[in-house]
């Protein structure tokens, strides 16, 4: 995004806001919330193209914002602040409950936005779990969210090149800033982060991801729009893409890593114990600290570990708990020999646990769904699943993405639970029930907490066998395992950030506690090193609703109706847990009124 877009973004949000007061005058507060609503969305969607394409919306397709640039950075922070002032001229009594929800979560958003825009992400923009040199790979590929239907598309996405180019070079910029003031990221993640560089730059055009789109151009293209978009691809990938790539690659190898930091907490920038307490309230959105987020880590594990001797026993193990976990993790009859018989065996899932799952709710997403594997220039370093949200028209649909790589070290027993989390119930429900409910407001129905949609997700695997799954113990052994690992994230992540543990202690730990495979205990140690406090999100939430479900079952009796508990968890979208809490106290002295 460059000035000639940004600079008169700021002076329209400066006028509006000078303007606000004369609207706001007025007796219809219900309007005036509505306006501002939309108004923030569609400035949000001029700094934020890459979220207009995702949420379906192409007016910004042939844009990729140097979001961490000192322009747009100033535009983001004029936006949240300037909205806020108007939000303060609307009077939050003459709403209606759903109103008022809505200006709470707005303004929850944008004060928390602005707290974090104090501390220096910009600075630090490359790791290996998370950077533009890899999301826009998936974007370019064909198979992300850039679509690639139409002559527009493909033009579009030529004109993201662009800008893309802009923001690799400015992520080298603020590096080099970052060198000089402290701000580097560890040199355990920054070694993984070449070899993903170094998959894209390939000798010819022919050989790069961004040419699937030209090998797989639509049917319906002429003869001229084929010559023309395959010699401007050509030239981009050659000429652009990849030399965008070997500038990153050389920068970090003849610069950066030696400038790499040996520690790899948060606490040892600079003010990083405040940054790092930050992103715990940020992403659980509690007040809790961090140290009592690590006594709730380590409580959740003991108790974890006593459900698993019951496995142990049901399944007559003879032996203790930490070579049940060798046995697991060895049995080769627990194990895939081909990625592709893993991801079939997700997706004969689908249909059994989706009929499931009527015993528990009453209203099921309208948006496709399929299963598909993580992409080979990103599968040793991701997760072992991940989601991606569709839309509802059709056009694109929901993706749960399962890790296949070495696949001899992904358990079938841990299966069911990872799908109830990342498809159906939980993040394909949640995320897509979310976006389809057009009486939200748009910061609503395409934002989120993710204390809340982690959270939920986690809660969805805590439901297995009230579903019909976890028939078989090793199943109920993979979901408390799921359940564990979420537990030692409380640990691990405090403990890096917070409590200065080193890459080895963390990976004693999980070694000590879990049955993990070294694989996946390295992926994930180094995903908490550089995504601070976003692991503590999923056991806080999942805990939360699974207390404010106990609440609602004790104070309704006979009177409880799951399948409209999970309607009133779900119906309204994400949100922080306090709100949700008491959002459901009221749907409960509501039905108690009755």
């Amino acid at each position: 995004m460059n000035s000639k877009v940004l600079l008169p973004l700021v002076a329209a949000l400066l006028l509006t806001a000078c303007g606000a007061s004369e609207s706001t005058s007025e007796t219809d507060h219900s309007a005036d919330l509505a306006q501002l609503f939309d108004d923030y969305f569609e400035d949000f969607l001029v700094l934020s193209p890459i979220s207009a394409t995702a949420n379906g919306d192409d007016r910004y397709d042939d844009q990729y914002a140097n979001s961490i640039g000192p322009e747009h950075r100033a535009a983001v922070k004029n936006l949240h602040a300037e909205y806020l002032s108007r939000l303060e001229l609307i009077n939050f009594d003459a709403l209606s409950y759903q109103e008022q929800l809505s200006y709470e979560m707005f303004k929850y958003a944008r004060e928390m936005s602005l707290e974090g825009l104090e501390y220096p992400g910009h600075l630090m923009p490359m790791n290996h779990y998370r950077s533009a040199m890899t999301s826009f790979v998936s974007l370019g590929s064909g198979a992300g969210l850039h679509p690639f239907k139409t002559v527009k598309n493909y033009d579009d996405f030529l004109a993201r090149v662009d800008g893309f180019v802009v923001y690799v070079d400015q992520a080298i910029e603020n590096m080099r800033a970052g060198m000089q003031q402290g701000y580097v990221v560890p040199s355990a993640v920054m070694t993984q982060f070449r070899p993903q560089l170094e998959s894209q730059m390939v000798a010819s055009a022919g050989e790069s991801g961004f040419y699937a789109p030209i090998t797989n151009m639509p049917d319906d293209f002429n003869d001229a729009d084929r010559e023309r978009l395959t010699a401007a691809y050509v030239d981009a990938i050659e000429n652009k893409i990849v030399p965008a790539y070997q500038r990153m690659h050389h920068f970090v190898s003849d610069e950066y890593i030696g400038a790499t930091r040996d520690s790899v907490g948060q606490l040892d920038l600079p003010n990083g114990d405040e940054w790092y307490a930050y992103n715990a309230r940020l992403r659980t959105t509690t007040d809790l600290t961090p140290d009592e987020i690590h006594q709730i880590g380590l409580d959740e594990v003991a108790r974890i570990h006593g459900e698993m001797r019951n496995v142990m026993v049901e399944v007559g193990f003879d032996g203790d708990l930490n070579e049940f976990f060798i046995y697991v993790n060895s049995d080769p009859d627990f194990f895939y020999d081909e990625p592709e018989q893993l991801i079939q065996a997700y997706r004969d899932m689908s249909a059994h646990i989706e009929d499931l799952s009527t015993k528990l709710f009453k209203h099921f997403p309208a948006t496709g769904f399929e299963v598909r594997a993580v992409e080979a220039y990103r599968e040793k370093t991701s997760s072992k699943g991940s989601y991606r949200a569709g839309l509802a028209d059709g056009t694109r649909p929901g993706v749960f993405y399962a890790n296949t790589y070495n696949v001899g070290t992904r358990p079938k027993w841990d299966m069911q639970s990872l799908y109830l989390h990342e498809a159906i119930p939980g993040h394909h429900f949640q995320i897509s029930l979310q976006r389809e409910n057009e009486e939200l407001p748009r910061f609503r129905r395409f934002g989120g907490f993710t204390a809340y949609s982690e959270g939920w997700g986690l809660y969805a695997e805590s439901l297995g066998k009230e579903i019909g799954v976890y028939t078989d113990p090793m199943d109920y052994f993979g979901a408390l395992n799921a359940e564990l690992w979420r537990s030692i994230r409380l640990v691990v992540d405090t403990g890096i950030h917070a409590k200065g543990w080193t890459r080895q202690q963390v990976l004693d730990f999980m070694y000590a506690n879990s049955a993990v495979s070294e694989t996946r205990a390295v992926a994930e140690a180094e995903r908490f090193i550089s995504w601070p406090g976003q692991a503590l999100a999923y056991k806080i939430g999942m805990l939360k609703i699974r207390e404010i479900r106990a609440g609602a079952e004790a104070q309704l009796g006979e009177r409880f109706d799951v399948q409209e508990f999970h309607n009133q968890v779900l119906k309204d979208g994400a949100m922080p847990l306090s709100m949700l809490e008491a959002k459901i106290q009221r749907w409960i002295d509501a039905t108690l009124e009755i």
